[in-house]
């Protein structure tokens, strides 16, 4: 009996083991719609000639797994775990990627968010609200300082930030779409990236993922007009007020970390942190994000991204 291969893509996969840290959207909503390439119809099999004429395959993504003679005999469940438990360890040898993301933008901490990056020269992506860069003078300044700088890049998180009623202003699909897109004229932002406010939804390119509340609807005539629109793996909050939080510096970290190891994010080797702007008034609450970003810089293996390069794939 001739020996058989598993051949898999990773590139179309991500992992079903979904945790959400945000403590607003719970794990039993995120359950009901969850986006998992992973499934029987992925696996390929082939005989070793096949595989012998596709030898450079390994530089485009593709894994190849030990051969196993006795693969028809083997119950579909066990063959999925040696399936995924050998892409979890090839998964490890690879890059990792952080997205630093800050909501609310341009607020009183954005000043210190925008010096942060560029003393630390790493990536962050900031999503703004249309109406804050009409507030004050100040915040026109901050908005623009975004703009300007070349590790920052601005996307949609709408025009009124729902005006904080999210259920009522998401339940008129039609007037929440043209409220994203008058913050996308206003704020003349370069890409067509969003985020729903109060929402963890993610659609983009084939992928769909909802948290069990209204705003998909939503969602999708974004999608439908061009938008990616993403959610968040880990949620790290600091009172704006007092610099103090409700998470550490090391709680953080290890909660990135995890996701990361574990393969517990939407996509494996890619884990996005929401942070809001007003988190980084006050300097001691500036110094925990410069603690936290120094942690993440240990490791070379960690980059730094833009979310409009969301997921980096392998």
């Amino acid at each position: 009996m001739r020996s058989r291969f598993l051949i898999f893509n990773v590139t179309f996969w991500s992992t079903a083991l979904i945790f959400n840290a945000c403590n607003s959207t719970s794990s039993k909503a995120l359950s009901s719609v969850v986006y998992d390439p992973v499934d029987t119809d992925s696996i390929v099999l082939a005989t070793p000639s096949l595989l012998m004429d596709k030898l450079d395959s390994l530089k485009k993504g593709l894994l190849y797994f030990p051969p196993v003679d006795s693969i028809n005999k083997i119950e579909p469940k066990a063959a999925r775990k040696m399936l995924k438990d050998s892409i979890f360890l090839e998964l490890k040898k690879k890059p990792k990627h952080i997205y630093l993301t800050f909501d609310d933008g341009p607020l009183l901490g954005s000043q210190a968010i925008d010096s942060i990056m560029t003393a630390k020269g790493v990536k962050a992506s900031v999503f703004l609200i249309g109406k804050h860069a009409k507030m004050s003078k100040m915040l026109t300044k901050y908005l623009h300082r975004y703009l300007d700088n070349p590790l920052i890049e601005a996307y949609n998180h709408s025009y009124t930030h729902a005006n904080h009623r999210y259920q009522t202003f998401y339940a008129d699909a039609n007037t929440a779409f043209m409220d994203f897109i008058k913050a996308q004229e206003e704020l003349e932002l370069k890409h067509k990236v969003a985020r729903l406010p109060g929402r963890n939804i993610w659609m983009f390119d084939d992928v769909k993922r909802l948290d069990g509340r209204n705003g998909g609807t939503t969602a999708e005539m974004l999608h439908e007009e061009g938008f990616s629109v993403f959610g968040w793996d880990v949620e790290w909050r600091l009172n704006g007020k007092t610099g103090d939080s409700e998470q550490t510096v090391e709680l953080t970290y290890n909660a990135m970390k995890k996701f990361l190891d574990k393969n517990m994010s939407l996509y494996p080797n890619n884990v996005v942190l929401l942070m809001h702007d007003d988190m980084f008034q006050l300097p001691k609450a500036q110094m925990q994000l410069g603690a936290l970003i120094d942690s993440l810089k240990q490791h070379p293996d960690y980059n730094f991204e833009f979310m409009s390069d969301y997921p980096k794939k392998y």
